[in-house]
């Protein structure tokens, strides 16, 4: 029999806001979620909702408005802030910008809350330090300035803090947010290798739904109404992120996780063939409008096979063959206003 996971972070009924005087703006209802150890978690929600609110929150950046947060069973508020700092590390959206200071010396920063108040840094903590810098990819800059890195880079850096810091739960505020492809998706294997193989917690934010539901464990979305928590796989059979999209023009598939626009139906096509010639096609054609019949009628196309090189669309009036989709697809929308 499985054993549960442990929970190593739970937040009750909290309010999350800001508080001015007497007076208190709490942003949405209260919240319940929970994380457990090794856990890889996307925080998702519409913009302006509040999930920078709730990360800060929970981090014990800001103060809650009501309810309870819980690190291993002890209320947040029973830490000093120096125990909470051993606790949970925390990488905001905002740009590093410092001068005269090396990759070595920002990383050293995370060790801050292992030392005596003379902050110096022995032989234990520097091995830290390089035990974070090496397992983050930044040996061979360690010695190279923060400004003078790239935004990826510099984001590895960061990661290589709070991982010296040595928490049980990182909590990354957009982490892969103004990244190129490539170094967002190297920041999300490390972020994968930290919670698998160092049983890390991680806790991050993001507005990329993709990445979301293919690379976390578990999802927290913010509603305007709820939080709700689960498998990826569990909220899109329930059909929670449907509500990401009510007044959008963007179309949510809960069959494959697929976007689209909403556009005015152009008609259906049945499309003859298998493999992944096949599915990318049909990604084109729904792109452009059109559904997929189950059933061959006319018109129909047919993918490129060991015995036709190219894509063949057949009405009723002809047939004609393209070199691409690009050019299947044109074809397709240029006759969009007559019958093919």
């Amino acid at each position: 029999m499985m054993q549960n996971l442990q929970k190593i972070l739970t937040f009750d009924s909290l309010k999350i806001g800001y508080a001015s005087g007497r007076q208190k703006n709490i942003l949405l209802p209260p919240l319940s979620a929970s994380a457990g150890r090794g856990e890889l978690i996307a925080l998702i929600g519409k913009n302006g909702i509040g999930k920078s609110t709730l990360l800060r929150t929970i981090t014990g950046l800001q103060e809650p408005l009501g309810g309870e947060i819980s690190y291993n069973g002890r209320n947040i508020l029973e830490y000093s802030r120096m125990e909470l700092a051993r606790e949970v590390g925390y990488i905001s959206t905002e740009s590093i910008k410092v001068s005269n200071m090396s990759v070595y010396d920002l990383v050293a920063l995370g060790r801050f809350p292992h030392t005596n108040w003379t902050g110096i840094i022995d032989s234990g903590n520097h091995n830290s330090i390089m035990d974070a810098i090496e397992k983050t990819g930044m040996s061979a800059l360690k010695n190279r300035l923060v400004s003078e890195l790239s935004d990826g880079e510099r984001q590895r850096a960061m990661i290589a803090r709070i991982l010296a810091q040595d928490t049980d739960i990182m909590i990354m505020d957009e982490p892969t947010a103004f990244l190129d492809i490539g170094s967002k998706y190297e920041i999300l294997h490390l972020m994968h290798l930290l919670a698998r193989e160092s049983e890390k917690t991680i806790i991050f934010s993001t507005h990329d739904l993709n990445i979301a539901m293919s690379q976390s464990d578990k999802i927290w979305l913010i509603l305007d109404n709820k939080l709700i928590e689960g498998a990826p796989e569990d909220l899109m059979i329930d059909g929670a992120f449907d509500h990401l999209f009510d007044s959008s023009p963007v179309q949510f598939n809960t069959d494959d996780g697929t976007f689209s626009f909403r556009t005015d139906d152009r008609g259906t096509i049945f499309v003859e063939g298998d493999g992944k010639l096949r599915n990318w096609t049909i990604k084109a054609i729904n792109r452009a409008g059109f559904s997929v019949s189950e059933n061959k009628t006319i018109p129909f196309i047919t993918i490129p096979s060991a015995a036709n090189s190219n894509w063949q669309l057949t009405t009723e009036s002809n047939s004609a063959a393209f070199q691409s989709i690009y050019e299947l697809v044109n074809r397709l929308r240029r006759d969009e206003k007559r019958p093919i």
